[in-house]
């Protein structure tokens, strides 16, 4: 009875050890009619000599069935070791992929984290409290924190501009009374001068009323 190793699927590897124990159990046999061919006074020693040369044949062609499953088998090895060969580059290939796709995910947490902890400059505006926005501007109360700090900068854009739009107006009226308090400086400086030169052209007159009196 032929005994298949349980791991061996491959049918033709499966028919190659059927042939090779059989082949093992005609060698066996033919051994054994060599050895009683060779006992003395064997009366079936003819007989042991025609299957002596019968099973020489099967033997030969046992060899020659197990010649053509061994080259059936090697062709098979160098096909499964194709085949192999691909799928271990397929392998390698997806295995390079995924370890690409590793580094970049470790990439791109790493730039999410630095975009988190960056020191963004609205997060240092001098805002208004958010309940104090939403208190003058309950329309936005049902927004996300991400559109809710977009309106509360732009509110600030706006009630900075409003606010230097009133600065300048205010540095203009400012300079505009500048102007005015020089020019009645001015004004009062050439009042004085004019007032100086009347006195000091009046002398001769008031030193005739002094003679006269």
């Amino acid at each position: 009875m032929t005994v298949t190793p349980a791991n061996i699927e491959d049918p033709t590897l499966q028919q190659c050890l059927e042939i090779a124990e059989r082949t093992r159990q005609l060698c066996h046999r033919i051994v054994t009619t060599f050895e009683s061919s060779n006992t003395s006074g064997d009366p079936d020693a003819q007989q042991n000599l025609i299957e002596r040369s019968r099973g020489l044949k099967q033997l030969n062609a046992l060899l020659q069935q197990l010649k053509c499953l061994h080259r059936t088998a090697v062709m098979s090895a160098r096909d499964a070791k194709d085949v192999t060969r691909d799928a271990r580059q397929e392998v390698d290939r997806l295995h390079l992929q995924l370890q690409n796709l590793y580094y970049e995910q470790r990439h791109l947490r790493g730039e999410i984290t630095a975009c988190i902890d960056f020191p963004h400059k609205y997060t240092s505006l001098p805002l208004i409290s958010e309940e104090e926005f939403l208190a003058a501007h309950p329309e936005h109360a049902e927004m996300d924190a991400h559109n809710l700090m977009i309106a509360r900068i732009r509110n600030e854009k706006v009630v900075r501009e409003d606010l230097e739009k009133q600065r300048k107006e205010l540095l203009a009226t400012k300079q505009q009374l500048i102007n005015e308090n020089k020019k009645r400086k001015d004004d009062l400086a050439n009042l004085d001068e004019q007032l100086k030169r009347f006195i000091e052209s009046s002398r001769p007159i008031q030193t005739t009323f002094q003679k006269d009196y």
